[in-house]
Formats: C-alpha cells, structure tokens, sequence
C-alpha cells in the first residue's frame, strides 16, 4: 500500500515532492526515495526510514528539476528493509527511465522469467516493481519509432503494459525527454488522484495515492485517474490522456476505506471521512437489530482510524463516547510493521489506557478492523487492567477470512484470526465479552452512500473473490509458503540479536 506522488510544475519540485511524501507517511514507514529530472538527467535520494529521516539539506540541494516522483514504502511479506529495494527504481534502456508503483503484480514470477528469457532484461531485486519497470522499457523500446517519445508511443507501451501485468498498480514515472507518466491498472484496485494549479508560468499538474498529498501545496484534486487510463504531462506541460485498457471496470479495493487512507483524503469520489461516518452507522444498526442485550456503558475507539465511526455509532445508539486511550504519535502503524514480536512488543508503546474511563464500566471498543487479533488481545487486556467489568469488541470491518494479494501484508490464512473460527472463538481468543463484525453488504453500502457510483468492490481480504480472476489456490499457497520461509528468517534474525544483547 506505498505511497506514490508525481509532479510537473514550472518551479523546482524538490520540496513539493518531500512534503507530499510526509503527507503519504501513514502508507509506508521502511523506505523513501525522490528522483527528480533536470532536462535528460536524473538525480536520485533514496533510503530506508521515515521521509524526514531519509532527506538532508544537502539532499535536497542535489534534486534539481520541475518534474519529479517520490515513493514511501510499505514492508511486505513480513521482511524489514532490503538494500536496493527502496523506490523509484531507473532503467537506462531505452530514453532513461524512473517508476515508484503501489500494488502488488500476482504475475511477477512469470514476467521475470519473460524478461530473462525473451526480453533479455536483467531483474536485480525481489521488487515486483523493478519488473513492472522493465515491462514498460521493453514496452516502450517496441513501441518507439525514433530517438523521440511521443503521447502515442507512450500509450502504445502502457497499453501491451495492461496486457501482459496482472494484479494491481498504479504507477508513477518519468521518461527522459518526454516527461511525467501515471497509470493504474485496469481495475483500479489502488488509488490515484490528479490535481492542478495555476502558476504564473502556465498550469501545473500532480499524481499522488490520496488528495491530502494535493492540499498543502494548493493543487485542487482535477479527478481520479480511471482504471486502465494512462495520463502524460509532457516537457512543456501538456496534458494527454488515453484509455489503455480493454475491458476497464473500476473495483477500487474497499480497505483504502477502513484503514489505509487518511480519513481527510478523497479517492474515487469518496470522502474517506464520510465513508467512515456511515460505517459506524451500520454497525449502529446491526447491535441494535442482535445486540441489545449488550449493557454498554461507554463506546471508546482506538485511535485514530476508528474515530469516526465510534463517534457515530455511539450518537446513533444514544450511548457515551469517550476517549480511553492515549496514542504515542512517535511508533508507527503495527499493522504494517515487520513480524508479529515487534507488532505486539509497540501496541503498549503506541497506546496507553485511561484508567477513568475503564474502571467498572462495562465498554464497547470500536477498531477499523480485526487482522491478526495480536493488538486487539493486547487492547482488551488494556481495558481489563484499567478496571473494565466488561469488554465488548466491534470492528468497523468484516472478518479478515483470506490472504490479500494486491499490496497489502495479509498473506496467510493461518495469522488471520478469523480464518476457521467462530465469533464467539475469536472473542475468547482475545479475551473479549463479545466481538461484533460488521457485514460486508452494510461496508460496501457505507462505502457507497458517500458516491453512489460505485458499483464494485474489491474485497477478496473478506469474501475471497479476487477481481483480477487470475489467483489460484495454487497461487495463494506458494506465497503463503514464501512469507512463512520470510517470517521464520525475520524470527531467527530477532532471536540472533536478543541472544547478542544478552551475551554483552
């Protein structure tokens, strides 16, 4: 679930491009990077951390140009940073080019192999996303005519791009001489947002994952870019844009809602904020239609993500709302952290509980979601040391029943709680009185009421329905096996440097 951003502006880029990526911070906490062009020239910083921690003065000094990408990224499989995987990737051939993608290609090994044996192209990382590159530079090198890139060649090459990548990306790049380049595939399974603003010395134009990236620097959100289209601000800083796609159908993946996105972004025509408001609605609904027999006191949400939808579904139930715990805004996001020991080991880092709101009440805790189960137990335990009597649990989401495949760190069944377990074993399994679910008819309804638009979903974390119709059982069970191999040697490597320290 990376963070992306592109612009093309008539004024050095350098600082627009890093405040978009602090405003990204929340889709990805490993590594960040910013390639900026300078005429036919590149220049590139990039490295593991935080954004704030990866860019100095003398970097930014040296990432010269008006036009530019920039990439946050988000651990997968269970692994911490690997060297040479941090964003956007560069490939000489043909013209020069740079990519920082979000998504994930569910055809990654068999385009590798495509470009070893017939494309005659080198894959030197485990990124999906240095295959995703090659792919478009061989695409582009097919599709060229001359020394010169045009908007035909371009959307040549993204199209036989759509053609031969399955799963979901949206892209961000540059190509040497021609200019700024996006697309998302023809799902439109990950978001992307166009925004514009009039500058002195014509219009400049921004790509970027969510809309709060398009605010700060006073860009106005244009539209989403459409699944399967392709859009080129060239070097003087026309805009094209071409559908690249056969049979596009928009199915933007419905946890961007729950979780992912920040709640002040729009994507797809969403207010994310508001999508939140009418998930607590429906969760209202449902405790009141099977839950009344539930003596709630207080409903407390864990911050932040589930705000909105505690607020609402405390006001629709005539219940009081409070805030019971207290966030550390210095540890990350733990559901995108690395292995499940650090996971556990930064929710008391991250969340510390208010003993007065908890003592002797009997208390509905409302979370965005219930993945792994390891900070729901670690929060349940939370309230009952505070002195709850009680402890509900409701999640603003489904059960989390099946791996994810397109970008997001859900891939095996056996650390999904719900997998092979009732609700009522998922509540003891975290200590709860009670967990309630929300349905998927009533997320996707949430969802939908803020644009009606939508028709479709991609929701395969709940139902098991993958959109792109190409993942197999076969296919689940190799990656499953892949980030099992992965999590162990994350496991040995925790237990190597604990067995260090405790030897010093």
């Amino acid at each position: 679930m990376c963070g992306i951003i592109g612009i093309a502006a008539k004024t050095p880029v350098n600082q627009l491009l890093y405040d978009g990526l602090l405003l990204l911070q929340h889709r990805g906490q490993d590594a960040a990077g910013i390639v900026t062009a300078e005429g036919a020239k590149f220049h590139m910083h990039k490295g593991p951390g935080y954004v704030r921690d990866v860019f100095r003065t003398r970097d930014m000094r040296a990432l010269s140009g008006r036009v530019g990408i920039a990439h946050c990224r988000y651990p997968t499989a269970g692994s911490a940073f690997a060297s040479g995987e941090a964003q956007p990737f560069y490939v000489n051939s043909p013209f020069g080019i740079v990519l920082a993608h979000n998504g994930n290609l569910t055809n990654a090994g068999q385009l590798k192999q495509e470009m070893f044996r017939t494309d005659l192209r080198h894959i030197n990382t485990n990124s999906d996303s240095e295959v995703l590159l090659n792919v478009l530079a061989h695409e582009l090198e097919r599709a060229a005519t001359g020394p010169k890139v045009d908007p035909e060649t371009v959307f040549t090459a993204v199209a036989n791009v759509h053609r031969r990548c399955r799963g979901a990306y949206a892209v961000v790049a540059m190509i040497a001489g021609c200019g700024l380049l996006a697309f998302r595939d023809p799902f439109g399974i990950r978001p992307l947002v166009i925004g514009k603003r009039e500058a002195e010395l014509g219009p400049e134009w921004v790509v970027a994952s969510e809309s709060v990236a398009l605010d700060t620097p006073g860009f106005k959100v244009v539209r989403d870019v459409a699944p399967g289209e392709a859009i080129l601000v060239d070097e003087d800083g026309g805009f094209h844009s071409r559908e690249c796609a056969t049979r596009p159908s928009l199915s933007p993946c419905i946890f961007e809602y729950v979780y992912l996105a920040r709640p002040d972004s729009l994507m797809d025509g969403v207010s994310v904020y508001e999508a939140r408001l009418h998930m607590g609605e429906q969760l209202a609904a449902k405790i009141a239609r099977e839950y009344r027999h539930l003596d709630v006191d207080v409903v407390i949400p864990v911050p932040d993500t589930s705000r909105p939808a505690a607020l609402q579904l405390a006001t629709r139930l005539g219940l009081i709302y409070r805030e019971g715990f207290v966030k550390n805004r210095y540890v990350g996001r733990t559901f995108i952290m690395p292995g499940q020991t650090i996971r556990k080991r930064s929710v008391h880092q991250k969340l510390n509980a208010i003993s007065l709101e908890f003592k002797g009440k009997n208390v509905l805790i409302v979370d965005d979601s219930i993945v792994r189960g390891t900070t729901s137990r670690e929060i349940v335990q939370m309230a009952r040391e505070a002195g709850a009597n009680k402890v509900f649990f409701a999640s603003s989401a489904p059960p989390v029943r099946f791996p994810n495949v397109y970008g997001i760190d859900m891939p095996t069944r056996t650390e999904l709680i719900a997998t092979g377990r009732t609700d009522d074993e998922i509540a003891r399994h975290i200590g709860a009185d009670a967990v309630i679910y929300q349905d998927l008819d009533a997320l996707k309804a949430a969802v939908r009421e803020a644009n009606p638009r939508l028709g479709r979903f991609e929701a395969s974390c709940f139902d098991g329905h993958y959109v792109t119709g190409d993942v197999t059982s076969e296919y689940l069970a190799e990656v499953e096996q892949r980030r099992d191999e992965k999590r162990q040697e994350g496991l040995d490597e925790i237990e190597a440097g604990e067995a260090d320290l405790n030897l010093a």
